[in-house]
Order: structure tokens, then C-alpha cells, then sequence
């Protein structure tokens, strides 16, 4: 099968990925919840496509909306309440599964999910966009630059504002504990361990966070030492009302505001390299790295159980988006 499902199309991330998969000329389908209608159906009529209203959490609904649908793009947050009634439904109906979150607990999930997807010949994409294609990538390009990798300590920074649906995710995903991965395993780290990243220009501090690249990163390259860090520029964090919030940046300020990361690896003799990646606003990347995820897997680019996009499309899968470039300092 290759007709393509996006799911919480009605969403701010969602609406531009489906413009983006209507642009690759992509056979496929728009769906959300019953109560997203009025906002779903203009979409429809828009992109001249199909438009189907399910609840993520009714098994036999979302079954029956899938059956002649070979890939699904979840673009509904937060994920914490949709993907793992997706992932679950998406094995059951032999449908591949890719999302654009950026939760750990997503990741966790289809850590959890390998086998029985692999068994049912499922792939599982969770982060085929956004800051898990880039850092995936970024990650991959310098590690081939030392010989045996021992730690990787990588940092994005994030400028001009977030999306209701993001901040709302942020909100009720709040991580108490940061965590960093050592000799292969997950603890915890003090928040207050601090360290500055040259993002192309000049030193930025930025604080440990606990991201889902300590999973990817780790299942993509088996670097046994990695951290992971953010820098957030002034007003980009959301405050106060979150409901109040505008459904996401304007193209004007998606277009003032790119997205920066930076990577440290350290080899087996000592040697540090480090690379930077400059990139469109992390919106814009999203949506467009999510619709070519989703082509080149309605391609017939799979591979059943959990992978990266690194993983699957190769180190260079963020360079291919927008003008995005890495550059080895």
C-alpha cells in the first residue's frame, strides 16, 4: 500500500506538512479527531484530498481508518496521549509508523514496540523530522571524523518562539530528571552542569537537557558517552497563558529565526573534532523533513522495527533539507 496518512493534520506542524506532502504529489489522506472538523475540513478542500476523523485511543476506529493506508505521519501532540495507541494500531494493520516528536517517552515506546514491529514487518520512525533528523545527522557526520568515538556532547539552539501545540507538549512533558548516557547507560546528571557552545558566533551557554537524541544518537552509533544540550534564545521560551498563545510562528518569524546546532566528539586517542549545523527555523524543517521522511518511506525506504532517520536515510538525510549545511570547525 502506498497511500500516506498525516495525522492531527488540523495542527499548526500538521496543516504544513500536509502542504509539503501535497507538493511531492504524495496519494494520501488527512485525519484528526471529530471535534477538529471545522478546521480540518477547509484543509481537505485546499489540498483536494480525503479527510478522516478518528480518536487516537479507539483501537477498533483507528484500525479501520488505517486499513488501506501503508504509512502514517502522527503529527498530533502531545504524543504522550497519541503514539503509542498509533504505534500499537500501525503494527496490528501493517502500516508504518513516523512521527515528529520530540518526547523521550516516544522513544522509550518504540524501543519497547522493536520486536513486535519487526515481527509484524513494522518500521517505526519516531522523530522523522525536526530535532532528532538534525542532530541525528549532525552526530553521524562527526563521528566518522575520529576513529572509535568514546563521547559525544551535542547542543541546539532554539530561536523564535514555539507553537501552542509545542509549548502545550512541553508543558505536560516536563522531565524532572536530566539525564546523560555513560558507558551505554541512562542516569541521572545535575541540571546546573552548564557549558558553553560555539554556535557560529561565539561562545552560548547552555544547560543539559534530556532529550530523545540520547536514545537515537546511541542507537544510530553506539557512542557509549553522549550529553545532550540546549540553548534558548531570548523570548523564544513561551510564558503565561499557554491557550492564549498564536497557533505558531508567522512565516516572517520563522524566516528571521534559524535553527543552530553544534557537536563535540572526542575519539578513542583523544582527538575532538567539532561541527556546526545551521539550518532553516526548526518549523519549517520539521514539516518539510516529515513529508520527505514519509515520501522516500511510501518509496519503499523501510526497514521493520525502530529506526532513526540517520539510521535509514544516512548521515547526510538533513542536508538534503531546505539549505541546511554542516560545517567542521
Amino acid at each position: 500500500m502506498t497511500k500516506l496518512m498525516i495525522y492531527g493534520a488540523a495542527g499548526y506542524t500538521g496543516r504544513m506538512a500536509s502542504t509539503n506532502a501535497k507538493a511531492h504529489g504524495l496519494d494520501f489522506v488527512i485525519a484528526g479527531r471529530a471535534k477538529d472538523e471545522d478546521r480540518l475540513a477547509p484543509i481537505a478542500r485546499e489540498l483536494g484530498v480525503e479527510y478522516r476523523l478518528f480518536a487516537a485511543d479507539d483501537r477498533t476506529a483507528t484500525e479501520a481508518a488505517l486499513a488501506d493506508v501503508g504509512v502514517l505521519l502522527n503529527c498530533a501532540g502531545p504524543f504522550m496521549h497519541t503514539a503509542e495507541p498509533l504505534m500499537r494500531a500501525c503494527i496490528a494493520t501493517g502500516t508504518h509508523y513516523l512521527d515528529i516528536a520530540a518526547e523521550m517517552d516516544s522513544y522509550h515506546l518504540a524501543e519497547a514496540l522493536d520486536e513486535e514491529a519487526k515481527a509484524a514487518g513494522v518500521m517505526l520512525l519516531p522523530g522523522s523530522g525536526g530535532s532528532v533528523a538534525m542532530l541525528g545527522s549532525l552526530a553521524g557526520h562527526a563521528a566518522k571524523r575520529v576513529t572509535a568515538p568514546t563521547k559525544l556532547s551535542i547542543a541546539m539552539q532554539i530561536a523564535g518562539g514555539f507553537s501552542r501545540g509545542s509549548a502545550v507538549s512541553a508543558s505536560e512533558n516536563v522531565t524532572t530528571e536530566t539525564l546523560h548516557r555513560v558507558d551505554g547507560t541512562l542516569i541521572s546528571r545535575s541540571p546546573e552542569e552548564v557549558r558553553p557552545f560555539d554556535f557560529g558566533k561565539g561562545p552560548a551557554t547552555s544547560f543539559p537537557v534530556t532529550l530523545p537524541d540520547l536514545i537515537t544518537i546511541w542507537r544510530a552509533t553506539q557512542i557509549p558517552n553522549i550529553e545532550t544540550f540546549v540553548h534558548v534564545s531570548e523570548g523564544a521560551f513561551p510564558e503565561g497563558d499557554l491557550a492564549a498563545m498564536p497557533d505558531g510562528p508567522t512565516l516572517e518569524q520563522r524566516e528571521a529565526n534559524r535553527y543552530y546546532a553544534a557537536v563535540e566528539v572526542t575519539g578513542e586517542d583523544g582527538t575532538v573534532v567539532r561541527s556546526v549545523l545551521d539550518t532553516v527555523n526548526g518549523y519549517t524543517f520539521t514539516t518539510i523533513a516529515a513529508a520527505e521522511a514519509a515520501r522516500r518511506v511510501v518509496g519503499g525506504e523501510q526497514r521493520p522495527g525502530f529506526q532513526t532517520p540517520a539510521m535509514l536515510f544516512g548521515d547526510g538525510f538533513a542536508e538534503t533539507i531546505a539549505d541546511t549545511v554542516i560545517e567542521d570547525l
